[in-house]
């Protein structure tokens, strides 16, 4: 018997701070099987993250770090030339951050993914990609690192021994080398539902995606991510999830390492 293809829904959550709030976080939560949640650098704050907390717990949904930058005007968003020592710190800062908020509302970490740029220089620079890797293996390694779907981020994880999960992106357009459109390109985004959602099913039941240089390429698809504060993410994952599950692809977390 064929098994049944099972993913990971997950978005960036947590976004708000201070006065300003951002995103649709208790209106996602239904259609999510895990969040990332951001942990005062790129965004959040202290209250948003107890906040977002609570959330996931209401509704079993697993909660992730989100660890950035520290760069809240560019959302995480420009590069920064760190060192790798330094990207191990930033990142054990904030899994500490999450994971005390955390056990104080009687929950506990499931994951860790980077954000935005620290995530994307993770997926081609081997020096950082291995920092943020040990960071989880020597705080808390029973955690789950999701990367860039084939990165060096992924790649470091599963040296450590660390159970990794390969995201791929419902939104966003693809290089021939499997690494996303920067988004400073016109064509770094996909804007149709439809074109998304045939995207994403190619992925997790084909195991492919089409690159904006025209070959198709392989790709192993864990975890979806969709993006939080995107104008019409609500709409979006009701009609990704329902597409999945239409599809007869199961929506579960991905599994604590062993």
């Amino acid at each position: 018997m064929t098994p049944t293809p099972t993913v990971d829904l997950n978005c960036d959550l947590g976004e708000s701070f201070g006065a300003w709030t951002l995103g649709h976080d208790a209106a996602l939560m239904p259609y999510l099987t895990s969040a990332n949640i951001a942990c005062g650098f790129h965004a959040g704050d202290p209250a948003v993250m107890r906040q977002t907390v609570r959330l996931a717990l209401q509704h079993g949904v697993a909660i992730g770090v989100h660890p950035g930058l520290p760069d809240l005007a560019g959302f995480g968003r420009r590069n920064m030339d760190i060192s790798a020592d330094e990207a191990f710190e930033m990142t054990v800062y904030q899994l500490g951050a999450l994971g005390a908020v955390a056990r104080a509302e009687g929950g506990h970490l499931h994951h860790l993914k980077p954000h935005g740029a620290l995530y994307n220089m993770a997926a081609t620079n081997a020096a950082l990609a291995q920092a943020i890797a040990e960071a989880v293996y020597k705080v808390q390694p029973e955690l789950v690192l999701y990367g860039l779907a084939g990165s060096e981020l992924t790649k470091a994880g599963e040296r450590l021994g660390l159970r990794t999960a390969h995201e791929v992106f419902a939104d966003r357009t693809y290089q021939a080398n499997g690494t996303l459109t920067p988004r400073r390109q016109p064509d770094a985004l996909i804007t149709s539902t439809e074109a998304a959602i045939a995207q994403v099913l190619r992925m997790v039941q084909g195991g492919w995606v089409r690159t904006q240089q025209g070959p198709e390429i392989a790709i192993k698809a864990d975890t979806v991510c969709l993006h939080g504060d995107g104008a019409h993410v609500l709409e979006f994952a009701q009609q990704l999830s329902q597409a999945l599950r239409d599809a007869g692809v199961k929506l579960a977390r991905p599994a604590f390492a062993k």
